[in-house]
């Protein structure tokens, strides 16, 4: 078997588990999430994942972690899924709404309190994003950062279709409209639309 085959006969291996791992007790849920970053790293080393909540259907997704060579691994390895009766398989961080606010060792960043202006260089967009409180020497802020992006538009949108990301304090002074950062999917659907519409008119 392949990498992709051997992961998905362990996932139906323990697929009562997963499903079910939220009153399982706190060092079980750990060992089975270790475990099965385990079985990802087989696939590629970079991979990781989420679950959603046990509805009808739970959904996993397998995320590139926000590296784009992991990202042909995430495609190969959702693809490669058998049918699943409970289960939604989930490629790429998918965008969320509302976007909940973000804390990582005592920073707490509420995507209502984040601005961004965006940058359209004629072939793709960019960003600056400013994040209060923000310290460029302060790697916390710019993973917050990160993550707030991936939950506002996804993870593949933020590493295939943005190209510049700077990030800054709100006092930074910088050209351009600054916008709540929850109205960022309906501008940049729309930049990018107009991008790509101009690009296959020039081709």
């Amino acid at each position: 078997m392949n990498p992709e085959e051997q992961f998905w006969g362990w996932f139906l291996s323990h697929e009562r588990e997963l499903f079910q791992f939220d009153p399982c007790g706190e060092d079980a849920r750990e060992k089975l999430f270790d475990d099965m970053a385990g079985e990802l790293h087989k696939v590629h080393r970079a991979l990781a994942f989420e679950f959603g909540p046990p509805e009808t259907k739970r959904e996993f997704v397998i995320s590139a972690a926000g590296i784009r060579s992991a990202f042909p691994a995430v495609a190969r390895l959702a693809a490669a899924a058998p049918s699943l009766e409970r289960w939604q398989i989930v490629a790429f961080r998918p965008r969320r709404s509302p976007v909940m606010s973000i804390e990582i060792n005592g920073k707490l960043i509420s995507p209502t309190d984040v601005q961004f202006t965006l940058l359209d260089n004629g072939k793709m967009a960019g960003l600056h994003l400013f994040i209060p409180g923000y310290q460029e020497e302060d790697l916390d802020f710019k993973q917050i950062g990160y993550l707030l992006l991936d939950e506002t538009l996804g993870e593949y949108d933020v590493e295939m279709r943005l190209g510049l990301i700077k990030m800054l304090p709100p006092d930074a002074r910088t050209d351009g409209d600054r916008h709540s950062l929850p109205e960022l999917p309906v501008l940049f659907d729309r930049l990018v639309s107009r991008l790509e519409g101009r690009s296959g008119a020039a081709s």
